[in-house]
């Protein structure tokens, strides 16, 4: 089972892992401070949710570990492990479309809402990882 202990941490290649899907109860960290920014992350069984200077970033139900996340103006890449089915919101930019793969499989392409949510669900089973792109049009 892969999980981040430390809730948060900084990877070598400048992105960020975060999120303890294994958990019993609920635990957070705010204030970590990652490239000029500053996190929060709350995780457990039930949610994973992440803010980045107070805005909302991700969310998983139920909890997620999320490793390699890096968000660039174009595409959104990371990893993510799980239980079992998780859906996902990301928040992005307002009724824009975007296209969704799992494990380079493109699940499809779907538009956010007017207030920026992109909604997806991901199969997951607790012993692999799956790697998530969205990509922008």
């Amino acid at each position: 089972m892969a999980v981040i202990e430390e809730l948060i941490r900084r990877e070598s290649d400048g992105t960020i892992s975060f999120g303890d899907y294994s958990l019993d109860a609920k635990h957070k960290l705010a204030d970590f401070e990652h490239e000029g920014d500053l996190y929060k992350v709350k995780t457990f069984s039930e949610i994973t949710k992440l803010e980045k200077n107070g805005m909302f970033v991700y969310e998983s139900v139920p909890g997620t570990s999320v490793f390699h996340f890096d968000a660039k103006d174009q595409i959104i890449r990371f990893q993510v492990a799980g239980k079992d089915t998780a859906q996902i919101t990301l928040e992005l930019e307002a009724e824009k479309e975007y296209e969704i793969f799992k494990d380079d499989i493109s699940l499809g392409k779907m538009k956010t809402n007017l207030g920026g949510k992109l909604i997806f669900s991901v199969e997951l089973n607790g012993e692999e990882q799956a790697s998530i792109k969205v990509v922008k049009f």
